[in-house]
């Protein structure tokens, strides 16, 4: 994954990126009445956290989050010198509501492709990884976890629908080595549920591999395909890493026939 200061993180949108606006006056007042093109033919983003030395996401004991001051500093950065007009937040969490507070207050000239994290739902104890199976009552308090936060993605979609501009429901969920896997008919069903309930495109992040193998089913569910792919992860050089990632691109737009595809993480 390519880094650029603190925890962002390169990723390219690949073909048109069509995105609908629905016009208001406030977070809390949005109408869904007119219509606009929001965004399009962006070619590059930054998937960003913000978090600093000292600072985590929730694990198990609570978030230690940015500031305020710290995430507008950011943001500031990355519109203003950086030239980035939209960036990817990985869960609808506290830390991704300060920063869509943020650029809402601010007008900073920005959106953002909202995520919603799941955690895992069933144990991963394939090989080559073997991870170390999760017990059942774990795996049940992160099914309620996860109905929540596609609650709360929802809530946020709406309440900053001239922000959010698509919601990515889980990420790599699906690959052989996650830790926090969710099955394909689960991912499925929270992904109906976001597209029933906000007007945003609506798409699945996870590795090239995951695509190949289970895009025929995922991608009709979907709005357009977000697929990861790292050269550097598989020990490409950087002499052939486009070459690596062009190819990689190929098998997942073959698996997932006409749908549009987006490189949502790339390095």
């Amino acid at each position: 994954m390519i880094r650029i200061r603190m925890q962002f993180s390169i990723f390219l949108l690949m073909g048109t990126f069509l995105i609908l606006q629905y016009t208001g006056c406030g977070p809390s007042t949005r109408t869904h009445q007119s219509k606009k093109e929001l965004l399009s033919g962006v070619p590059v983003a930054a998937a960003y956290s913000g978090f600093r030395e000292g600072q985590h996401p929730d694990r198990g004991d609570g978030a230690a989050n940015p500031s305020d001051a710290e995430i507008l500093e950011d943001l500031q950065i990355l519109a203003k010198n950086s030239n980035f007009p939209l960036i990817r937040l990985y869960d609808s969490n506290e830390n991704s509501e300060s920063v869509l507070r943020i650029i809402h207050d601010n007008n900073i000239d920005m959106k953002v492709m909202l995520g919603i994290w799941l955690d895992a739902e069933v144990s991963n104890t394939l090989p080559p990884w073997g991870y170390e199976p999760i017990p059942p009552e774990v795996l049940q308090q992160n099914k309620l976890k996860n109905e929540q936060q596609v609650e709360k993605g929802i809530r946020l979609a709406n309440t900053y629908s001239d922000i959010v501009v698509a919601v990515n429901v889980g990420n790599e969920t699906l690959a052989t080595f996650s830790d926090h896997t969710v099955t394909i008919d689960t991912l499925i069903a929270y992904v109906r549920k976001v597209k029933d309930a906000i007007s945003q495109p609506v798409t699945v992040a996870d590795f090239y591999t995951a695509w190949v193998l289970k895009g025929a089913v995922l991608a009709p569910e979907l709005d357009f395909v977000a697929m990861q792919t790292y050269p550097a992860w598989v020990g490409i050089a950087i002499d052939s890493a486009l070459a690596y990632t062009e190819k990689t691109f190929l098998e997942v737009k073959k698996a997932v026939s006409d749908a549009r595809i987006v490189i949502s993480e790339a390095g």
